[in-house]
Protein backbone atom coordinates (compact mmCIF):
# COMPACT_ATOMS: atom_id res chain seq x y z
CA UNK A 1 0.00 0.00 0.00
CA UNK A 2 1.32 3.61 -0.63
CA UNK A 3 1.35 5.64 2.56
CA UNK A 4 -0.95 8.92 1.85
CA UNK A 5 -1.02 10.49 4.92
CA UNK A 6 0.80 10.40 8.19
CA UNK A 7 -2.11 11.07 10.81
CA UNK A 8 -0.35 10.25 14.23
CA UNK A 9 2.41 9.53 15.88
CA UNK A 10 2.19 5.75 15.34
CA UNK A 11 -0.74 5.88 12.42
CA UNK A 12 -1.74 6.69 9.17
CA UNK A 13 -3.82 6.25 6.42
CA UNK A 14 -2.26 3.59 3.25
CA UNK A 15 -4.10 3.56 -0.31
CA UNK A 16 -4.56 0.54 -2.31
CA UNK A 17 -6.39 0.53 -5.56
CA UNK A 18 -8.34 3.56 -4.43
CA UNK A 19 -9.45 2.22 -0.96
CA UNK A 20 -7.97 3.97 2.36
CA UNK A 21 -6.99 2.27 5.16
CA UNK A 22 -5.67 3.54 9.01
CA UNK A 23 -2.42 1.64 9.95
CA UNK A 24 -0.87 1.59 12.79
CA UNK A 25 3.09 2.62 12.19
CA UNK A 26 4.51 1.87 15.09
CA UNK A 27 6.98 -1.55 13.55
CA UNK A 28 8.56 0.41 10.98
CA UNK A 29 10.77 3.36 11.61
CA UNK A 30 10.99 6.50 9.47
CA UNK A 31 7.54 6.15 7.75
CA UNK A 32 6.95 8.59 5.39
CA UNK A 33 4.41 9.85 3.15
CA UNK A 34 5.07 8.37 -0.69
CA UNK A 35 6.41 5.38 0.54
CA UNK A 36 4.65 1.78 0.27
CA UNK A 37 4.70 -0.42 2.87
CA UNK A 38 3.53 -4.08 3.63
CA UNK A 39 0.43 -4.23 5.46
CA UNK A 40 -0.57 -6.87 8.00
CA UNK A 41 -3.62 -6.81 10.18
CA UNK A 42 -3.41 -3.08 10.02
CA UNK A 43 -0.24 -3.00 11.24
CA UNK A 44 2.34 -1.54 8.77
CA UNK A 45 5.59 -4.48 8.54
CA UNK A 46 8.03 -3.69 6.22
CA UNK A 47 8.51 -0.55 4.16
CA UNK A 48 9.09 -1.16 0.37
CA UNK A 49 11.07 1.36 -2.32
CA UNK A 50 8.54 2.12 -5.07
CA UNK A 51 10.15 -0.64 -7.77
CA UNK A 52 10.01 -3.04 -5.17
CA UNK A 53 6.44 -2.32 -4.83
CA UNK A 54 5.56 -2.50 -8.46
CA UNK A 55 7.01 -5.37 -8.94
CA UNK A 56 4.93 -7.60 -6.01
CA UNK A 57 1.90 -6.02 -7.05
CA UNK A 58 2.65 -7.01 -10.34
CA UNK A 59 3.25 -10.57 -9.03
CA UNK A 60 -0.33 -10.19 -7.51
CA UNK A 61 -2.27 -9.38 -10.17
CA UNK A 62 -0.71 -11.86 -12.14
CA UNK A 63 -1.61 -14.45 -9.20
CA UNK A 64 -5.25 -13.67 -9.28
CA UNK A 65 -5.61 -13.50 -13.01
CA UNK A 66 -4.01 -17.08 -12.97
CA UNK A 67 -6.86 -18.22 -9.92
CA UNK A 68 -9.30 -16.46 -12.07
CA UNK A 69 -8.32 -18.32 -14.92
CA UNK A 70 -7.17 -15.61 -17.04
CA UNK A 71 -4.79 -15.20 -19.56
CA UNK A 72 -1.91 -13.22 -18.60
CA UNK A 73 0.35 -10.95 -20.54
CA UNK A 74 3.15 -12.23 -23.09
CA UNK A 75 6.55 -12.50 -22.25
Amino acid sequence: MKLVAITGEESGTAELEGARYQVNLSLVDGAQVGEYVIVHAGFAIERLDEQEAEARLALFEQMARAVRGEAGPRP
